[in-house]
């Protein structure tokens, strides 16, 4: 199934311990770069956490956060960090003296330090698995969502497949018109030489037949168009393929309005260029 890489996911769960609440969001990019930001009490789940994100993901650029609020207990209280704050008050004194400063330190300051006013805390090892398994469900939502965007490409894609194919067939139906009218204009301009040189003729020929050869412009257009269709039937990460495929239409495309002297086909090789281009920018969005 294709999946696009634009999705969001939002899973909040009221426990009996605190509040969480997993978001993630991921765009397209070349790559699968996994950005992750948890509180630091939940900090060894992150690894755990990225590996589940590649077996589910190939390709985007996703952005995990956990929000977390722990139920408000009255019996709480508060530690301080003796440690720290000696360590702090002494640096402050230091500071002091090099300066001249006969303020003492502050315990306001002290305080607002980070880490050393302390509360109680969850026990990340006891609540872990929940925290994780909600996150499981944010994923899935995630790639669900990626699915339903995915399978919107693919009808898109498939359109432009449709309209290609429309602008190609009256061409291939004009072909043999196109090849003699351009047979009669190198005959008169072979007629309009005063002297008609052996050389001069293979020249002529030469040219004649890359503008006449867009046949097979067409028959590699319609086989790249084939090779798409069958692409978007693939249950796994095609969208580096589906680039790859795309920008061979656009060379095939900017060929065939090369080789045209004709204006019918010069006409429909833009269309066809306008119709590319648009499915580039789909496929640039597909896993």
């Amino acid at each position: 199934m294709i999946r696009s890489m634009t999705a969001f996911a939002r899973q909040e769960q009221q426990e009996t311990w605190g509040q969480i609440c997993w978001e993630l969001r991921s765009v397209n990019h070349r790559y699968l770069d996994i950005s992750i930001r948890l509180p630091e009490e939940f900090r060894r789940l992150e690894v755990t956490v990225r590996e589940r994100i590649q077996q589910r993901l190939k390709r985007g650029k996703v952005d995990g956060t956990l929000y977390f609020q722990a139920n408000k207990d009255g019996n709480a209280q508060l530690h301080i960090n003796q440690e720290l704050a000696q360590q702090l008050f002494e640096a402050m004194q230091q500071i002091n003296a090099m300066t001249g400063n006969t303020t003492p330190p502050s315990a306001y300051e002290i305080l607002r330090w980070q880490g050393v006013l302390e509360t109680n805390t969850v026990d990340v090892e006891e609540i872990g698995e929940t925290v994780l398994q909600h996150f499981d469900t944010a994923l899935a939502q995630l790639v669900a969502h990626r699915e339903r965007e995915g399978a919107q490409l693919a009808t898109l894609i498939e359109q432009r497949c449709d309209a290609i194919v429309a602008e190609i067939e009256p061409i291939r139906n004009e072909l043999p018109t196109i090849l003699q009218a351009q047979r009669e204009r190198l005959q008169t301009r072979l007629a309009e030489l005063v002297e008609l040189n052996s050389e001069r003729l293979e020249q002529e020929m030469v040219i004649f037949a890359q503008k006449m050869d867009i046949a097979e412009e067409l028959e590699r257009l319609e086989a790249h168009l084939v090779e798409i269709r069958q692409t978007l039937t693939q249950n796994q990460a095609v969208g580096r393929r589906l680039d790859f495929i795309v920008q061979e239409l656009h060379r095939e495309a900017n060929t065939l309005g090369a080789k045209s002297n004709h204006i019918n086909t010069s006409h429909r090789a833009v269309e066809l260029k306008v119709l590319i281009d648009q499915m580039r920018e789909q496929t640039q969005n597909i896993e």
